[in-house]
């Protein structure tokens, strides 16, 4: 579905007119023919607008009673359905009231706009997010309405409804924006001259800024124009090798300065059948270009223009800076200037002067006789064929062979020969011996190279024509897969790099699966530097199986202040580099978006220099490392954050909790203690002992208090539980002495099982467990309710339950009955409030045990608590 577009009314102030304009608008559409519905428009009591919504059609209002106020908001389900061409919503950055289906209005506005109908609507300077700050600055007025800056951006039409603030601030004391009542408040606080002339200002700019930004937009459409300057320079082989390159490099440089563009350095051609001169040369320029902030890119092939025309189209180049150079080929008049100007004519292209005057034949020719390199074994592969081939001619000829064959024989044989030698050269050899042979021994007069018939120059001509093109297209093809082999080793590697860094799950083993692909992918021994807090780690050293070096030898290289260097500097030094060079190994950083997490240090003693291909999988490598560790490091920070906030949660709420809940009991002993002192001789006896109760009560709830954080105190220091098997009915007789005395207003009942019970337990740890549970029961039922303490055996657990028929515990309650600090206030009989330690101190304990603590509901209604633990198997005799 083709999406709505958006027009924005937009003001500097209430009162210039954008609700009045978008009306006026949207009467223009109208007369059109086009479908316009007002959806909701706020007239602000202002009878020009109020006439203007006359003749519109108007969607009902949307009705949501909030906090018994009956309110309208626009109604977007009643817009979805009605569907018009144009509607009018007012107010962009109104915030919807509760119930409404968004919380923003620009929300409802973005559904419109996905269902295809084209909004008009209208905002104030005062709401955009990026300028709200400044705004702020300029009024002094917090704006809490407020809009993503995307929205106003992706407008498809922006008009300024524009107003001299001397005439808004005329409007304003007419009574035409507020009533009059409220004019004089206004001028006080944001209708003043020079705010208003402020407002007026940005919003003028803000404008101007976004129909800029609308014509770059509409001109990325367009083939010819491109949004943003980028610009190529070309270093290869082909074009821009030469000893003038740096000249050329520096020139793109400059331009990319100069038109705030992107810069990028495309290198193109084979460095495998470069000379070492060339191969220094193109080095020491990709470093130049990168030097100069140039983004590299790499590609190969021989038709250096086509490369060029179909990289800078795919990337979207503006400009192209190139080295001037000879003719392309040495039969065309055309240079490649000339070719990448008509196969991308809406490229500029600045071609630099050789500046020493100098020109470098280009390898548009078959052969590049600067580039041979004589091989022995190459040669001999030659020579090989050509006598095989020559022994199958003749026995050919011995059997009366069409001649066609025998050429077709020699043809073979200098395909067989380009595909089994590496240069060109024997492809030339073999192409020009077979015509040579061929003229010797199967041409009359036979054993001479003299040709009677007139045909034979022209079958010599076409024989060493077909054996050079195959020759050259097996090459090439050869070529061919040898890129394809190395893209997709590369894709290979950064797969597996990425799939080893997603499997594990600290610092130390990403750095470790880092170096082990460095060193599977270079054969390279490799050095690593974690970095912490800024600090450069002791080294780790990785060797590779035929290495001759270790940590010692390394050590003694004296090379870490390198590794240092790159830490503080976050660039590469060592070997190869501009910076220490006399290092033998290579220094690169592991780093982030914001700091550096290791300098890795690869070996380039008595090793060669890096190609172009491997530095580029190290550099994704690395990338792809930083990453890792950035996520890591947040991890664990946030981990730590975390357990921080946790931490300091629980000690806010024991603090609280103690601080409030301890004054009720401590007031409770010292007030009655109090009213005994001064009173002993006026008290009787009854008093006394109801005062002295109610003492004992809060000293007994202060010292089961005590206990808990004691047992949770000692839980926590991880101090071994003193287990020993102990029956559970002397363990539950123990710990009745120790309740709460409030347990006589109940009706408690004690059903134990038949059969002695035995389990491991720390028997003070599990006094305290049952005592807190029947303390629960007590704190939690009515008086005269029923509490009940069973145990029994379930399979092979011993199964202990404090069950009773108070008001229950609900479900949401359930989920949170046994977490540190939580009470259930709801259903709180006791008038004195726990800390909510007793439960959350059982659930420890029982784990603790290797048991399982629960709670249930009690049938018809109440609760059940309890817990289940491993049984001990005791054998008694019958004399015991």
């Amino acid at each position: 579905m083709k999406k709505g577009k958006l027009k924005i009314y937009f003001g500097y102030a209430a009162g210039v007119g954008k609700t009045f304009a978008m009306l006026e608008g949207a009467r223009e559409v109208q007369k059109s023919g086009i479908d316009v519905v007002s959806g909701y428009i706020e007239p602000h009591n202002r009878p020009e607008t109020s006439k203007l919504i006359e003749g519109l059609e108007t969607l009902p209002l949307k009705k949501i009673n909030y906090k018994g106020i009956q309110l309208k908001e626009f109604n977007l389900e009643e817009a979805l359905i009605r569907r018009p061409q144009v509607i009018l919503v007012d107010e962009l950055a109104h915030t919807n009231c509760h119930g409404s289906r968004n919380k923003k209005r620009f929300q409802d506005i973005e559904e419109l706009l996905k269902a295809g109908i084209d909004v008009f609507t209208t905002i104030n300077i005062q709401h955009l997010e990026g300028l709200n700050d400044v705004i702020e600055k300029i009024t002094g007025i917090i704006v809490n309405e407020k809009i993503p800056d995307y929205i106003f951006e992706e407008a498809d039409q922006i008009e300024l409804i524009d107003i001299e603030p001397v005439d808004l601030l005329e409007r304003l004391d007419k009574g035409k924006i507020y009533q009059l009542n409220k004019v004089n408040r206004a001028k006080e606080n944001f209708f003043t001259l020079e705010k208003l002339i402020a407002l007026r200002e940005i919003a003028l700019r803000k404008t101007a800024d976004q129909v800029n930004k609308s014509a770059i937009r509409k001109a990325q459409n367009k083939k010819s124009i491109y949004a943003k300057e980028h610009v190529l320079v070309c270093v290869s082989v082909c074009v821009s090798a030469s000893p003038s390159a740096s000249h050329v490099i520096h020139a793109a440089a400059r331009l990319a300065v100069a038109f705030k563009a992107e810069f990028t350095a495309l290198y193109i051609g084979d460095l495998e059948n470069s000379s070492k001169e060339e191969k220094d040369r193109l080095r020491q320029n990709l470093r130049l270009a990168e030097q100069l902030g140039a983004k590299l890119s790499v590609l190969y092939g021989d038709n250096i223009s086509k490369q060029i025309v179909e990289y800078a189209k795919i990337s979207q180049m503006s400009k192209l800076v190139i080295g001037k150079s000879v003719q392309s080929a040495f039969w065309s008049r055309e240079n490649i200037v000339d070719l990448i100007s008509q196969e991308a004519p809406e490229l500029d292209i600045y071609v630099i002067p050789n500046a020493r005057g100098q020109q470098k034949n280009t390898s548009g020719t078959l052969y590049n006789f600067k580039k041979i390199r004589f091989s022995l074994s190459d040669l001999l592969k030659t020579i090989l064929m050509l006598v095989l081939v020559t022994s199958c001619g003749l026995a050919f000829k011995y059997w009366n062979f069409n001649v066609a064959n025998i050429i077709m024989l020699y043809i073979l044989g200098v395909q067989i020969n380009a595909i089994f030698t590496k240069g060109r050269i024997f492809s030339l050899i073999s192409s020009v011996l077979s015509v040579l042979c061929f003229n010797y021994f199967f041409t009359e007069p036979y054993y001479t190279f003299v040709a009677f018939s007139s045909n034979y120059p022209i079958t010599f001509l076409i024989m060493l024509a077909a054996g050079l093109i195959t020759s050259t297209l097996i090459k090439r093809i050869q070529e061919q897969v040898r890129v394809s082999a190395e893209k997709s080793y590369r894709t290979e590697v950064l797969l597996q790099t990425n799939k080893d860094l997603a499997q594990v799950d600290s610092v130390a083993e990403i750095l470790e699966a880092t170096v082990q692909q460095l060193k599977k992918l270079l054969d390279r021994d490799i050095v690593i530097y974690p970095i912490k807090d800024k600090v450069l780690g002791d080294e780790s050293y990785f060797s590779t199986e035929s290495s001759k070096y270790n940590l010692e030898k390394y050590q003694n290289f004296n090379e870490r202040g390198v590794a240092e260097w790159v830490m503080h500097n976050n660039k590469r030094a060592g070997a190869t580099t501009n910076t220490l060079s006399a290092a033998n190994y290579l220094y690169l950083s592991i780093r982030g978006k914001n700091q550096s997490f290791a300098v890795i240090g690869i070996l380039m003693k008595d090793k060669n220099e890096l190609e172009t291909f491997e530095k580029y999988i190290i550099l994704a490598i690395l990338g792809e490392a930083g990453l890792a560790l950035e996520k890591e490091i947040l991890r664990e920070v946030q981990q730590k954050n975390e357990i921080q906030i946790e931490q300091e949660r629980l000690r806010v709420n024991l603090l609280r909790a103690i601080s409030h809940d301890l004054r009720t009991p401590l007031t409770s002993i010292s007030g009655h203690a109090k009213l005994l002192m001064k009173n002993d001789s006026t008290i009787n006896k009854l008093q006394i002992k109801e005062l002295s109760a109610y003492i004992y009560d809060d000293s007994m709830w202060l010292i089961n208090l005590v206990e808990n954080l004691l047992s949770i105190t000692r839980l926590d220091e991880k101090i071994e539980l003193k287990l020993e098997a102990n029956i559970i009915d002397e363990v539950v007789e123990e710990a009745l002495k120790h309740v709460d005395r409030h347990l006589e207003e109940h009706e408690f009942s004690l059903n134990l099982a038949d059969e002695l019970l035995m389990a491991k337990m720390d028997v003070a740890l599990m006094i305290q467990v049952i005592v807190n549970l029947i303390n629960n029961a007590v704190k939690y039922t009515p008086i005269n309710s029923k509490i009940e303490l069973q145990t029994k055996k379930i399979n092979d657990k011993l199964v202990l339950e404090v069950s009773d028929n108070g008001p229950g515990i609900t479900d949401k309650a359930k989920e949170k009955i046994f977490d540190l600090f939580y009470t259930d206030e709801n259903r709180q009989v006791d008038s004195k409030r726990g800390l909510g330690l007793g439960l959350s101190l059982c659930k420890s304990i029982i784990l603790a045990h290797g048991g399982q603590i629960y709670v249930k509901d009690n049938q018809p209604n109440g609760a059940i608590i309890g817990f289940k633990l491993p049984l001990k198997e005791v054998l008694i005799s019958d004399e015991q």
